[in-house]
């Protein structure tokens, strides 16, 4: 083994009581410290936009299809589509498509015998994609489409407004510029949601499409649009393109999260915050690092000169306390993806974090990890460490032997 290896490893790893062995264990606690952090930061905000968008995108698919300029329609009048097979297969054959559902929408009035609710109907077919809804429902079932009766899935906040629960009945009142009376539909109440997203949960009610459709006076054949799922919601924009070459002249395509921007802007904030939080980190690991290099290259200012008075040179000294220093980092980078990752998995099987879910949309702090991220953070931290590293490497030349024995 080298001279400086040897010394360096004797410096490091015997029982050292000194300020400089102080000053190490603190740095090493101070690195893990900050790579946890960074490992963390980076699980829960992708676990947060994740949970949020699956939420969204769970409710209303990534893309939509209808027959309206800028994809208003939600709630309003509709234009109708027509259902078209040939549409149909056009829609799902395109690359990245996953599945499309027919959907149409009405504004109406929720009456119980308690009190009265303004709620936007959401009609969807017998062959809608249930698992969209599945993980919502919180008891009961989903709509029953049977032709004796028109059922209805509410959201619990609905639920406690009209005082209804699974089996109750209640009333649909239509209001129509065009008809002096309202129109009156009797529904059922099958099943109970809740997405824990208020815009949603304050307004939407699930019924079945014929229902719409009658009340429209539409055809059995019309629809008032699609809700695409995409396997990679980073590309709505490219495959909406794609889309409207595939369908009529007439429709239109729009981007979920372009209808619900308030939601998504709010998302991308959270990539400023992570940001912010990882610089600070950096800059706490930086400073830490330096710190802890200097005080040991200082504090063994007799031992450089020592080594330098027996023939030891500039190189052979530098490599003493880079040694050190990539001790100090390679275990921060250790014990602070251990301590990161953790931390996350407890988080995942017992969610401890809890969130108001009327601020957050969420109760449990959701965490995801990508493992890519979690090498970029270790070879960041390794990369700033590499350069810090340098830091040694001038002060030590500058030591002189004879000045450095006389150092006290």
């Amino acid at each position: 083994m080298k001279i400086d290896s040897l010394i360096a490893n004797r410096l490091v790893f015997r029982k050292n009581t000194s300020f400089s062995g102080f000053i190490m264990r603190l740095s090493i606690i101070a690195s893990a410290i900050s790579v946890a952090i960074m490992i963390v930061t980076l699980g829960f905000v992708a676990g947060f936009q994740e949970a949020i968008s699956k939420k969204v995108f769970g409710f209303w698919g990534h893309i939509r299809v209808h027959g309206q300029p800028g994809g208003e329609g939600l709630g309003g009048e509709e234009i109708p589509l027509q259902l078209s097979d040939t549409v149909y297969r056009k829609i799902v054959s395109a690359k990245g498509v996953l599945y499309a559902d027919a959907v149409a929408s009405k504004a109406a009035l929720l009456k119980s015998s308690e009190s009265m609710e303004g709620v936007l109907l959401k009609g969807v077919t017998a062959i809608y994609t249930r698992d969209r809804i599945i993980p919502f429902m919180k008891r009961g079932r989903f709509l029953s489409f049977d032709s004796s009766f028109n059922s209805v899935v509410i959201s619990e906040y609905t639920a406690r407004q009209l005082q209804l629960d699974t089996g109750s009945r209640a009333m649909l009142y239509f209001v129509s510029e065009n008809q002096e009376s309202p129109r009156v539909r009797p529904v059922q109440v099958t099943g109970i949601y809740a997405t824990g997203i208020e815009e949603y949960d304050k307004s939407f009610v699930l019924t079945e499409m014929p229902l719409i459709q009658s009340v429209n006076q539409w055809k059995s054949d019309q629809t008032g649009s699609y809700e695409v799922t995409i396997s990679d919601p980073q590309a709505d924009l490219s495959i909406g393109e794609t889309l409207l070459d595939q369908i009529p002249l007439s429709w239109y395509v729009s981007p979920v999260r372009t209808m619900f921007p308030n939601i998504f802007d709010w998302l991308h904030l959270q990539n400023t915050n992570r940001q912010l939080i990882i610089i600070i980190m950096c800059i706490v690991a930086i400073i830490n690092l330096v710190s802890c290099l200097l005080i040991l290259v200082l504090e063994r200012t007799k031992m450089i000169g020592l080594l330098k008075a027996l023939g030891a040179t500039n190189r052979q000294v530098q490599n003493v306390f880079w040694r050190q220093g990539w001790i100090i980092t390679i275990s921060g980078i250790f014990l602070g993806t251990l301590l990161g990752l953790l931390f996350c998995f407890l988080q995942q099987q017992f969610g401890w974090i809890q969130l108001d879910e009327t601020a957050y949309y969420i109760s449990v702090a959701p965490v995801k990890i990508i493992w890519w991220q979690v090498l970029l953070v270790q070879a960041g931290t390794f990369l700033v460490a590499f350069i810090i590293l340098m830091l040694p490497a001038l002060l030590v030349r500058t030591i002189r032997p004879v000045a450095a024995l006389r150092f006290d």
